[in-house]
């Protein structure tokens, strides 16, 4: 089970135990992962907002605090599948895991007629997913670099064959002309460039955090990109709409 998968089932295991909670111990047999794991786990859910609670002694554990899961959401079948299938669509694409967990998620809490006109419906919906010739292990580093914005190393093979390691700041992850680039500031070049993430061979992300590079820095998007929030408006009332 990949780690965005298992924080996902983490999260639904201790919203199900509700204010008993779990024991570290329970939870590694859960998942078949060690305790060290479990916490390393538990760290990471807090750190991204979830409000995982802990009490320590006989009867202690871990839990999430009361009137976390989400809430009913309104959505008619063919927009649940439109997510479904722009999920799937996209298995190269930035967090895919990460949007995987999340459909999963607001599928969960539809109301279950909807649910299961849904899942029929989805069930009539083929897609040819691309694959990344990137590792998965390479685009979680990315990911995570990106997210927390500190500086990832990378080795790099360029397209004329030079190997190269360099330490980069992280501005975008940006797709054109059909592959993924990570868009930061070289340290090695001391400029802004362009990396093609299927020639990254190794990614590990540092303690250093960025300097802060902007977005404006890079420039405008090519005419074919666009930011991923450029089909949702921002309405008067502070909520979203699609455009």
């Amino acid at each position: 089970m990949r780690r965005a998968e298992r924080l996902h089932a983490l999260t639904e295991l201790l919203r199900r135990r509700g204010a008993r909670g779990c024991t570290a111990a329970q939870i590694a047999a859960e998942f078949g992962v060690s305790e060290r794991t479990v916490k390393r786990d538990l760290d990471a859910l807090e750190a991204s907002g979830a409000p995982v609670w802990s009490r320590r002694g006989p009867g202690g554990g871990y839990g999430l605090a009361a009137g976390t899961s989400l809430l009913p959401v309104t959505l008619s079948p063919a927009q649940a599948v439109a997510l479904m299938a722009a999920v799937s669509a996209s298995r190269d694409a930035p967090y895919a895991d990460l949007a995987a967990a999340g459909i999963e998620k607001i599928v969960d809490v539809l109301d279950p007629r909807t649910r299961a006109r849904a899942l029929d419906l989805a069930g009539r919906v083929w897609v040819d997913s691309p694959s990344s010739r990137a590792s998965r292990r390479v685009w979680s580093a990315l990911e995570e670099a990106m997210a927390s914005q500190r500086v990832v190393r990378i080795r790099y093979t360029s397209g004329k064959g030079s190997t190269t390691f360099r330490d980069v700041e992280p501005v975008l992850l940006a797709r054109r002309g059909g592959a993924w680039y990570l868009v930061g500031w070289c340290r090695l070049r001391d400029a802004m460039r362009w990396f093609a993430v299927e020639r990254v061979e190794r990614a590990d992300v540092t303690t250093v955090p960025c300097s802060g590079h902007t977005v404006d820095e890079v420039g405008e998007p090519p005419t074919d990109s666009r930011p991923v929030h450029g089909s949702v408006r921002v309405v008067p009332d502070g909520t979203t709409r699609t455009a």
